[in-house]
């Protein structure tokens, strides 16, 4: 099943603060590098952009802007990206009106339902939730209650 990938895969995939995220998210990652398995959304290459620089252990800088840059890159190679359009902006306007989303959670949304794609990973929404005909999935629940 393609699956679309939220911003906190791809920044728990550098983050060392919990470890178990960090290898679920790797994982994850690892196990659809190619077509067909894991889209992401341009959105979420910008979100990472964002706060990957910033992202900070034990006072030290985790990823430098190079580093993130380079991931960025690497991203782009390895998996398909998906860029808004008009009528995606339009869905995501929808979103929030239907299922009272904030906007960033719409716009992703969006992007599933746009682009037929059946499930989200992440942790911003409600695990099992079917909005629209897009599901949410968690991988992270299991390492949150360990």
């Amino acid at each position: 099943m393609a699956s679309l990938v939220d911003t906190s895969v791809l920044i728990y995939r550098w983050d060392p603060r919990v470890p178990s995220k960090q290898a679920i998210a790797d994982e994850l990652l690892r196990a659809h590098v190619g077509p067909g398995g894991l889209y992401i959304p341009h959105q979420v290459i910008v979100e990472f952009m964002a706060v990957a620089p910033g992202l900070r252990w034990m006072d030290r800088q985790v990823l430098t802007a190079d580093e993130a840059l380079r991931e960025a890159e690497d991203l782009l190679v390895e998996f398909p990206i998906l860029y808004p359009n008009e009528a995606m902006l339009r869905t995501a306007l929808q979103g929030m009106m239907a299922y009272r989303l904030p906007w960033f959670d719409a716009h992703l949304w969006a992007y599933a339902e746009h682009y037929g794609i059946a499930e989200i990973i992440s942790e911003g929404f409600q695990h099992g939730r079917l909005y629209g005909r897009v599901r949410i999935r968690n991988p992270f629940l299991e390492a949150a209650l360990a």
